[in-house]
């Protein structure tokens, strides 16, 4: 199976002022097409980092990251940017605009890529009948529960056929309910073959993954199976 994302003692040290502090300590991780990852810990652990250097928005310190077989050191800014593109982002507060109907939100991310407006609406629309949302396509985000502000995030991140999803907390900010709702659709999407990459400090939520990863002080101390 073809490797989507690899770490080899990965390590990242910050500036707290004079002093620094070390976010990961050595992290070594692989991640196969089609997985689902939890990667689990409580707050400070070192999981957002992970997840930041994942998708392409930090460096690390020292270590390697591949992702799709490519050193991402040795990219630059513009190789950086595209790489951004193909990675699907869903955080736990949604992040949407709120003069844009959902169709508008999950029309943005493709607009970068030059495809014409009918495609853009085309696709867009498509996305959110996937989601559940066919009649909330031209609802603004004021006008949508949390669980459906989420729904469109989600279908705003598959928007470019990313190579992966990365998840921050996704279900983090809406009630158990909704939660059980939007995790239902995570999995549905992971089995059409995304690959989902979840942060989470909920060992519940984590278990609904098929793999979890713990990771505590920047060292991951824990990889099995679900």
């Amino acid at each position: 199976m073809a490797l989507v994302v690899e770490a080899v003692d990965l390590k990242k040290t910050y500036m707290l002022g004079k002093i620094p502090v070390q976010a990961l300590r050595g992290v070594n991780l692989q991640v196969e097409k089609g997985d689902f990852l939890s990667i689990l810990g409580p707050s400070g652990s070192g999981k957002s980092t992970l997840l930041n250097l994942i998708g392409a928005l930090d460096k690390p310190t020292e270590g390697k990251l591949s992702i799709d077989g490519v050193d991402v050191s040795t990219l630059n800014d513009n190789q950086l940017a595209d790489l951004r593109l193909r990675i699907g982002f869903v955080f736990q507060f949604f992040n949407l605009i709120p003069r844009f109907t959902a169709r508008d939100n999950v029309e943005l991310s493709m607009s970068i890529l030059g495809k014409s407006k009918a495609e853009r609406k085309k696709h867009a629309e498509e996305l959110l009948v996937t989601v559940g949302l066919k009649d909330r396509i031209n609802h603004k985000p004021a006008e949508l529960s949390g669980g459906q502000q989420q729904r469109v995030a989600i279908a705003r991140a598959l928007a470019n056929d990313p190579r992966f999803l990365l998840m921050d907390e996704p279900t983090g900010n809406i009630d158990s309910k909704t939660a059980e709702e939007v995790l239902s659709l995570i999995k549905k999407i992971n089995e059409k073959g995304v690959t989902i990459i979840m942060v989470t400090h909920d060992q519940r939520l984590a278990g609904e993954a098929k793999r979890t990863v713990q990771i505590i002080d920047g060292v991951i101390t824990a990889d099995s199976v679900n």
